[in-house]
């Protein structure tokens, strides 16, 4: 599966983002999705996930102002971003789990000035 990240820019502290990620099929069977995060000198980190009990992980960093969602009919999941901070500037990738294969986006810069 193929997995196109878009949606990053340049946003002010306390500004808001929405990322998409389109996925080349049907993610209706793909439970494991989720966005990941890479900052300069820093490893990539999870960032928002719906795991395969079906439920939602978030970063502790951004619970309460970053929100996962998927559309399956669209076959895209999107990552809303509310009161974001510098330290949340990094590249952001999409992620999907499939059996025992892991894909991977090319990512999206996402950049907040203070």
């Amino acid at each position: 599966v193929q997995l196109q990240a878009s949606g990053g820019g340049l946003v002010q502290a306390g500004g808001s983002l929405r990322l998409s990620c389109a996925a080349s099929r049907s993610i209706f069977s793909i439970i494991t999705l989720g966005w990941y995060r890479q900052s300069p000198g820093k490893q990539r980190e999870m960032v928002a996930a719906f795991t395969s009990g079906g439920d939602t992980n978030y970063a502790n960093s951004v619970k309460g102002r970053f929100t996962i969602s998927r559309d399956n009919a669209k076959n895209t999941v999107y990552l809303q971003m509310n009161t974001l901070r510098p330290d949340d500037t990094a590249v952001y990738y999409c992620n999907a789990v499939l059996g025992f294969v892991t894909y991977w986006g090319q990512g999206t810069l996402v950049t907040v000035s203070s």
